[in-house]
């Protein structure tokens, strides 16, 4: 099963056995912690932490302003900021609770503790209680010649088993060399966000795949975790040149190019 049947599972054209909900989705790859659209382009999701800006000082609160107010100006590029608003999900703290009751020896602190490990759930459960993240989405867009494609923007075509090694090595070699200057535009966004006094994380491949899950899949998201994703039958290029009988000594190991099979 590839990734985008975890992301977007659906039911499929009965007609086009070939069409289901992933032809609406705008990306078509996650690899090495990019985000690779059906166009071309190359996303990097960031995830900020926030602040209190109430409770600073009028001095620190100048001060987080002008860090901002150089933020912005220091861009040269487009960026999106987005804020998710999701019911706060408890389920890991509860399990541990839970398992500590397990262990507890004493017949009343194990009560005790189930009954505050289902005081807990039922608080959150009726009290609505949300969390919210915060992502900034680094973009990066290359070129196009008009009636021309990027190898990263043809990769649909080129993901058939006719696939041949010297296929799979430029695939990979235009995937990092514009991941460089994706790479520069998430510097310049990390610096001055954490000029801000925010800290900032890029998502890596996992986490990625656990965000648009729980995005096109809010209902069944709380029911059914994704577990051990590291463990997902993945096909790396290097992989499938090895496959094919090429040498991959060219090839940058150091650089894992997930590929949904």
């Amino acid at each position: 099963m590839g990734l985008l049947d975890f992301i977007a599972p659906g039911k499929k054209n009965r007609d086009n056995p070939l069409a289901s909900t992933q032809t609406h989705l705008r990306f078509g790859e996650i690899r090495d912690d990019v985000v690779v659209l059906k166009n071309g382009g190359m996303r990097a999701v960031l995830k900020t932490s926030s602040i209190n800006f109430n409770l600073k000082s009028e001095s620190e609160q100048n001060s987080i302003i002008y860090a901002y107010q150089g933020f912005l100006n220091s861009l040269e590029f487009p960026v999106q900021i987005v804020v998710r608003s999701k019911k706060l999900d408890i389920d890991n703290y509860i399990k541990q609770v839970k398992e500590l009751g397990d262990k507890q020896k004493n017949p009343l602190l194990q009560d005790q503790t189930y009954e505050y490990a289902e005081y807990i759930k039922k608080l959150v459960d009726y009290a609505d209680i949300m969390d919210k993240e915060f992502y900034v989405v680094v973009p990066y867009d290359p070129g196009v010649t008009p009636g021309t494609t990027t190898l990263v923007q043809g990769f649909f075509q080129r993901l058939a088993p006719k696939d041949s090694f010297s296929d799979i090595k430029k695939r990979l070699d235009e995937f990092n060399r514009l991941k460089k200057t994706l790479i520069q535009r998430i510097n310049t966004v990390k610096s001055g966000l954490e000029n801000c006094g925010l800290k900032v994380q890029q998502l890596t491949t996992p986490e990625l795949i656990e965000l648009f899950y729980n995005i096109y899949n809010p209902k069944t998201s709380r029911s059914t975790k994704l577990h051990d994703l590291d463990k997902m039958a993945i096909t790396t290029d290097e992989e499938k040149a090895e496959e094919l009988g090429g040498e991959t000594s060219s090839i940058n190991p150091s650089v894992p190019v997930s590929k949904i099979a």
